[in-house]
């Protein structure tokens, strides 16, 4: 059984991107997907998963809708799919089940088999990875169907190439947004403030963002001035040189993209340190400032923005870590202000939705940055390569999904992070 409206969806934004669709074991859903498919580069082609992929198939996308699985017995479904067409993934490929969140099911054999679905897609990506396939898991709350289509064609994308056995909800908590259907250029009108922008993540965040159109102004220390001037040049933006902590940041960010801005669309919560030390070898204040910088200056900047300066539909997008969802020994300063972004942004998304403005977190895994360079040999070797993927992340990885909770297309989707970190083992 599958859920049609999410079908016809899940198959019409594949093949929106010129995609050959190929609707697996449903030709009633194949001709109901061609019939209403003017924005189809290939008709949709159905194929029965118990005859094997086609000689020919080198598939880069598979889509799984798995909404109307109820019990046990129906996770079967998952093998007929997928056993048939595992030696047909291309490299790089990408797959997506579509489920509904477990939380909401009133069954508990179907809360069950719904809940299922992430551990196949754990287990699976782990399976696939070495080749850069990617298997990542929807879960699209009733009434959130129309809002499936950017999630998924972001996922489906190469903008998401480090993102695999990860779950990600939609809901439709936020208003609609205008534009949500837009695939390039999607920014072009925003204005976006990204802070500790000068490099790295930062400035990767920066490029992505002017690349979809977005006005965007570099924000990092004043000790690091030459290098915002830059990155804000290349960008074509603006530089604002502030310290995050001083207690007249705020005031004076809101003040600045109200009164020469006219707003901003769009926060960046991207400046933070590491502090590291064992607990019984922390000074206070090594304790104090990483709790400052990482999480109670975003608090701050965040209630005034609210106040003045943050337009309705907005976007705030904060960056946690994977150290603040499994912790890390020699980093519970670090540790513990990641983790609280995560409960910062989880509380803050629904509670904006009636201005229409969502609030997401990006954790990012291992990132080949400057930080990260500086790292003994073997301790980098191995980090890069404890992930389902093998390798490393780069700054651009984390930008693209911050870029994806920036646009139009992600208004289904509040209150979430979001790893990025090939599916680092810590945490998974």
């Amino acid at each position: 059984m599958v859920d049609r409206t999410i079908s016809a969806s899940a198959s019409a934004s594949a093949a929106a991107t010129g995609a050959v669709v190929f609707v697996a074991g449903d030709s009633d859903l194949a001709s109901k997907v061609e019939a209403g498919g003017g924005e189809f580069a290939v008709a949709p082609k159905a194929v029965n998963p118990g005859n094997g992929a086609p000689a020919s198939m080198r598939a880069h996308a598979f889509v799984c809708d798995a909404t109307e699985i109820n019990d046990a017995a129906g996770l079967r479904a998952l093998y007929d799919f997928f056993h048939p067409f595992g030696r047909s993934i291309a490299p790089n490929g990408r797959l997506v089940i579509i489920g509904r969140p477990p939380a909401d099911e009133k069954k508990p054999e179907r809360a069950a088999a719904q809940n299922a679905l992430e551990g196949f897609v754990r287990a699976y990506a782990k399976e696939i990875g070495k080749s850069g396939a990617t298997c990542n898991l929807l879960h699209v709350k009733k009434g959130a169907e129309d809002r499936l289509d950017g999630p998924l064609r972001f996922l489906l994308s190469k903008h998401s190439a480090y993102v695999t056995g990860q779950p990600l909800t939609v809901d439709a908590k936020a208003a609609a947004a205008q534009g949500a259907d837009r695939r390039t250029g999607q920014l072009e009108g925003k204005v976006a403030l990204v802070t500790g922008g000068a490099r790295g993540i930062g400035a990767a965040t920066a490029q992505r963002l002017a690349d979809e159109g977005a006005k965007v102004i570099v924000l990092d220390r004043p000790a690091d001035a030459e290098e915002t001037e830059k990155t804000a040049q290349a960008v074509g933006g603006a530089a604002l040189l502030l310290d995050v902590t001083d207690p007249a940041a705020p005031a004076k960010i809101s003040d600045y993209v109200a009164d020469e801005c006219g707003g901003v669309d769009i926060v960046v919560h991207n400046a933070g340190v590491t502090r590291d030390k064992t607990l019984k070898n922390m000074k206070p204040e090594l304790w104090d400032l990483t709790l400052e910088i990482n999480l109670a200056a975003i608090a701050r900047i965040t209630d005034a923005l609210l106040k003045k300066g943050l337009n309705d539909g907005g976007r705030i997008v904060c960056l946690s870590s994977i150290a603040g969802v499994a912790g890390n020994a020699g980093q519970t300063n670090y540790s513990a202000s990641k983790a609280g972004v995560i409960g910062y942004v989880r509380n803050l998304g629904p509670s904006l939705a009636k201005r229409g403005i969502t609030a997401n977190a990006v954790a990012p895994g291992f990132i080949e940055t400057r930080m990260t360079a500086a790292m003994p040999f073997a301790i980098r070797e191995a980090a890069r390569r404890m992930n389902s993927l093998g390798q490393g992340g780069q700054p651009l990885d984390i930008a693209e999904a911050v870029t994806f909770f920036a646009s139009p297309a992600a208004h289904g989707v509040t209150g979430q992070v979001l790893r990025v970190c090939g599916q680092s083992l810590v945490g998974a």
